[in-house]
């Protein structure tokens, strides 16, 4: 070895000796700690409970809801949902960023939860009776769900209603579009198009999965075939999902440039995605729907399109999720760490992700364009809820809409103000024949 590299390694290897030293004093000191708990403590407790009460408390200390640690026995449970058949109740659920609630970001169309009433922004104080303050998403995620065609009972909060309720639902398999449209043809399948619109598409993403970027392609074949002439890109609700799927629908609309970066804690950049360089993406405007709980790979797409200037951003300010999550096991099979190790940027070099007690003026998230922030709260999210209820999701093109009235109009964007902003905005952008 030349006598430069062998200082060099020397130099690291010395570097290396107080993190070595310290981590060894650190682990030694809670080894003891442990154990004298176990040997003295007035209340005995197995060794395997402190254990994973110090890890518990060490993933806590991060203060990242995303950063979690995994028993053993729970990482097993969740390997035998593999092979066996369970189900769920069709709701996504976040930590709302103030109150740190349980919160319903969205019922899945056509599942047990949307059929009970369940609606986005539902605040859920209970399940089975038991308490979810303090519950993790990892925990609530795991109560919901359970075998096909057993019961849950949720105590739901409605937003703007006093009183409580409970709701029972019961566990089916969850298969639902990810893409959906306007309203469902004759067929089943979706209508791309807005109702009474000159050629305006809608798409709304209610989540990023396997089998978004098929349904992405197809709703994109549509709406070129109806030589549509402005888009609604629809992400109010969306969680997120897989980061592959989000990085491919910013692909569709970019004919090159960087999609997003992740960087580690030090800020250094770990990875960058770009699009790939072509001249065929579609030439009709887009404007782009968030509110509060678009989170996670919905923001990625939100920010992309909108720092490339192919989108304006419609509605209110997004969640601020834009972190990676990693599977650490333990060794032993100690468990598993959920841990946080990377953020995700925006093509301007600006942070998505909210850090813990982040001020508003911070940046983080994606905020709407100049002149396009529209809030939706109180009565009039109340009576856009019913809307959907009583009129929405009886509407298929070219059928009557039952319950539609003076209250419930046929039109959405009478009852919803920033499809209606995002509608003015792509008709005078494009203005049709």
């Amino acid at each position: 070895m030349p006598r430069r590299n062998a200082w060099l390694l020397l130099a690291l290897i010395v570097a290396c000796l107080p993190c070595r030293l310290r981590i060894d004093r650190y682990g030694a000191i809670l080894g003891y700690a442990m154990t004298e708990i176990e040997r003295r403590a007035l209340s005995a407790t197995a060794p395997e409970e402190l254990f994973e009460a110090a890890v518990s408390g060490m993933m806590d200390r991060l203060k990242d809801p995303h950063s979690v640690y995994i028993s053993a026995d729970e990482f097993a449970r969740f390997r035998q949902t593999l092979d066996q058949e369970f189900g769920g109740v069709g709701i996504e659920i976040v930590l709302d960023p103030e109150t740190k609630q349980l919160t319903v970001a969205s019922p899945l169309y056509g599942t047990p939860a949307f059929a009970a009433g369940i609606r986005p922004r539902d605040r859920i104080l209970r399940i089975d009776g038991k308490t979810t303050q303090g519950m993790t998403l990892e925990d609530a995620s795991a109560v919901l769900k359970g075998r096909l065609g057993t019961p849950v009972v949720l105590l739901i909060q409605h937003e703007g209603e006093e009183q409580p309720v409970e709701i029972p639902i019961v566990r089916a398999k969850i298969q639902v579009d990810s893409v959906l449209g306007d309203v469902r043809r004759r067929d089943g399948t979706w209508e791309f198009f807005l109702e009474g619109r000159d050629r305006i598409g809608y798409v709304r993403i209610h989540q990023f999965g396997e089998r978004t970027v098929e349904e992405m392609q197809e709703a994109l074949r549509a709406l070129d075939e109806g030589e549509a002439r402005g888009l609604v890109l629809d992400l109010r609700n969306d969680p997120g999902g897989l980061l592959p799927a989000a990085v491919a629908v910013c692909d569709m609309f970019l004919e090159s440039g960087v999609i997003v970066t992740t960087r580690r804690r030090d800020a250094d950049i770990r990875d960058i995605v770009t699009a790939r360089p072509k001249t065929n993406c579609p030439r009709f405007p887009i404007a782009v729907l968030v509110d509060r709980y678009t989170a996670s790979a919905a923001e990625i797409v939100a920010a992309c399109l909108q720092d490339h200037g192919r989108a304006v951003v419609v509605g209110e300010r997004t969640y601020g999720k834009g972190t990676v999550q990693e599977l650490i096991p333990l060794p032993g099979k100690q468990g598993t760490l959920k841990l946080t190790t990377a953020s995700y940027w925006r093509p301007s070099g600006k942070n998505i992700n909210r850090r813990d007690k982040a001020s508003d003026d911070e940046e983080w998230g994606v905020k709407p364009d100049p002149g396009y922030e529209v809030k939706i709260e109180g009565e009039q999210l109340s009576r856009l809820a019913r809307w959907h209820r009583e009129v929405g999701i009886y509407r298929s093109s070219g059928a009557r809409k039952p319950g539609a009235g003076p209250d419930n109009p046929s039109d959405p964007t009478e009852v919803d103000p920033q499809l209606a902003k995002a509608v003015a905005y792509l008709e005078a952008k494009a203005p049709g024949r």
